[in-house]
């Protein structure tokens, strides 16, 4: 059987090093080739897989020349997204996005456009989705353990996304200083900032387990750091039909919750009319209250389903059984959060509470 053939576009994004990772690991799949406009990103990759000179490109016309893809993983910075996505998509590879999906919905929805009648589709990465405690806390409120499910709380964020590589690579703070100016993650031209980096999680995740609700509408609130041109920091209020959720972004959290839990506790906790769920980033145990038993007590997370361990996993599974991608990974639910991003941005931008944009 041939191997899924997997081209990776763009490296501004550090997790396309932990993508190819799991694309090398897969038996099924081969890194056929690897397109950034400068070499210098790509080095650690060609390094660490032995990608052959014959699959570098600088060139994105050559490098899709030498295609056929079956997918590609588009890992651009996020105002670069939906044009990407309109120059694959004539190339009809599926094209997997990793977060955030995009700058805005009106770029959401070019995307989703560009791959209508190309037969390929179109898959938005949200790790998250790829956390144990995470799954196990949907279950339990599709199961109907806390009742009906009222509140959606998310705070997360993490040091700041130029203290890690790929593969959690730790960075110095002094280095972490030296790029600041020139990142991309902190310019607002690119979709820098917190609230586009992690909204994201916390309004699709929520969508995904209010079973695609939609607030009405949304209040939202930025820091403003001198000398720093995006947001580090963002606190939006969602008002829903059922009740009011938050959703809180950090860069600057005392520690990464990968390594250790900072204080507030990166995750989501569950408010239900018979309980509530708590579920830490990367717990072993999800916490419960319920009517029947009030006090607190820990269930221990369920493993990730056979075929569902990682993102690539999943996703080529769903490819070669012909089947769409589901949950967060879908773009038109991931497209009511990116309704939720863009309002969230308008309203701290204009300092008021707005309904939820179209």
């Amino acid at each position: 059987m041939a191997k899924f053939r997997i081209v990776g576009i763009c490296f501004d994004h550090m997790h396309m090093g932990d993508l190819l990772r799991l694309t090398d690991a897969h038996p099924e799949a081969e890194i056929a080739g690897i397109f950034h406009p400068e070499r210098a990103p790509m080095e650690s990759a060609i390094e660490s897989f032995s990608i052959s000179e014959d699959r570098v490109f600088t060139d994105f016309d050559a490098c899709m020349a030498a295609g056929p893809y079956d997918m590609a993983i588009l890992c651009a910075a996020t105002a670069d997204h939906a044009d990407y996505t309109e120059r694959l998509a004539p190339h009809r590879c599926h094209v997997f996005v990793e977060k955030p999906f995009a700058a805005s919905a009106e770029d959401a929805r070019r995307m989703i456009s560009a791959m209508e009648g190309t037969g390929r589709q179109l898959i938005i990465n949200w790790p998250l989705r790829w956390v144990e405690s995470h799954m196990t806390a949907k279950r339990l409120i599709d199961e109907g353990l806390i009742g009906n499910l009222i509140e959606v709380h998310f705070y997360d964020g993490n040091r700041g996304p130029l203290y890690h590589l790929a593969d959690k690579v730790e960075v110095s703070p002094e280095e972490v200083e030296r790029q600041k100016p020139n990142s991309w993650w902190y310019k607002k031209f690119s979709g820098g900032g917190s609230l586009l980096d992690y909204l994201g999680y916390g309004a699709t995740l929520g969508t995904w387990y209010m079973n695609g609700a939609a607030p009405l509408e949304v209040t939202c609130t930025i820091d403003e750091t001198p000398g720093i041109e995006v947001d580090q920091h963002a606190i939006a209020v969602c008002r829903y039909e059922r009740g009011l959720s938050k959703m809180e972004t950090r860069w600057g959290t005392f520690t990464d919750p990968w390594t250790i839990q900072p204080q507030p506790t990166c995750g989501f906790t569950f408010v239900g009319t018979d309980g509530t769920i708590s579920s830490p980033d990367y717990a072993s145990n999800v916490t419960v209250q319920t009517r029947a038993r009030p006090e607190r007590h820990d269930i221990p997370v369920d493993p990730l389903a056979p075929g569902e361990t990682n993102a690539i996993e999943y996703v080529l599974g769903c490819i070669a059984r012909g089947a769409p991608v589901g949950g967060p990974l879908d773009p038109e639910l991931c497209l009511v959060a990116q309704r939720i991003v863009d309002t969230a941005a308008r309203s701290a931008k204009e300092k008021r509470t707005l309904g939820l944009v179209p």
